[in-house]
């Protein structure tokens, strides 16, 4: 849904071979999403599931911020949802099928910075910096921002943030856990790459597997019989067999995701939003 050329256009998705990248691309409004971008961000993450090729989500962002987050401005409106309805479309991120990845460089603030808590990496550049004002504007925060901050940052860290409206710079947020990586600026988009490169390189159902159920556990969700059922299909994969065998040629493995006996149809009933 394209725009006018001072506020830029709803995030695009692009794929390519089996990464995806979504682009959120309003840098003269700091990157703030909108309900009508919230929308098409969603959109974005279902067709991104339901195309089994994509084993990684990248998400990024055009100008000198990442993403400030809700477009408050429009709770004004009469027919505006709620932010509970940003916090569910990042809850949507977090359940991605691929592996996720915030490619963070500059500011990310208010739920922009749960956006990037809901994806399974976060590399930020030497500029990034964020806060969260939400408690100082007057909002309450929603209920799954709330749950990540804790699970990814603890709860001391958490209440620091939200009840002090306290801004961070790079260093600090690679300190508290909020970025996983932190590089130089000229060395973020060859970072990325290269952990994109590794991530495909892995057999993809038990890489896809591990991190919904990972997640799930930081949840507060543990499911062992549903983690076991993964187990024993990850051990009827032709992939472990070909990781095996390329450990001993001494040569990278070539996954494909295919199982050695008949349970594709079982296998994608119960298990499709994982290994889809």
């Amino acid at each position: 849904m394209a725009t006018n050329d001072s506020t830029g256009q709803a995030p695009k998705l692009t794929l390519t071979g089996s990464v995806a990248t979504i682009e959120l691309s309003r840098p003269a409004l700091a990157n703030r999403l909108s309900p009508d971008d919230l929308a098409v961000l969603g959109e974005h993450i279902d067709a991104v599931n339901q195309n089994s090729a994509i084993l990684v989500l990248q998400i990024k962002a055009l100008g000198k911020y990442f993403c400030s987050g809700y477009d408050i401005g429009s709770l004004g409106r009469a027919d505006a949802p709620s932010s509970l309805y940003f916090g569910q479309t990042v809850d949507r991120l977090e359940q991605a099928r691929p592996v996720t990845i915030a490619v963070i460089a500059g500011g990310v603030y208010g739920g922009g910075t749960d956006l990037a808590l809901a994806c399974d990496f976060r590399i930020g550049s030497n500029n990034a910096n964020m806060f969260m004002p939400a408690t100082r504007l007057g909002l309450h925060f929603y209920p799954g921002g709330l749950r990540r901050y804790v699970s990814r940052l603890g709860l001391d860290q958490a209440k620091r943030l939200f009840l002090t409206a306290e801004k961070l710079d790079a260093a600090q947020m690679l300190r508290i856990g909020f970025l996983t990586d932190l590089v130089e600026t000229a060395q973020l988009e060859a970072q990325t790459q290269a952990l994109v490169h590794t991530l495909t390189q892995m057999a993809p159902i038990p890489l896809l597997g591990v991190k919904s159920h990972l997640n799930s556990i930081a949840r507060g969700e543990f499911n062992e019989a549903a983690i076991e059922q993964m187990v024993r299909l990850s051990e009827q994969s032709e992939d472990l067999a070909e990781g095996a065998q390329a450990f001993k040629d001494k040569r990278p493995p070539r996954f494909t995701g295919s199982m050695t006996f008949c349970v594709d149809i079982d296998f994608q009933q119960k298990y499709g939003s994982v290994v889809q």
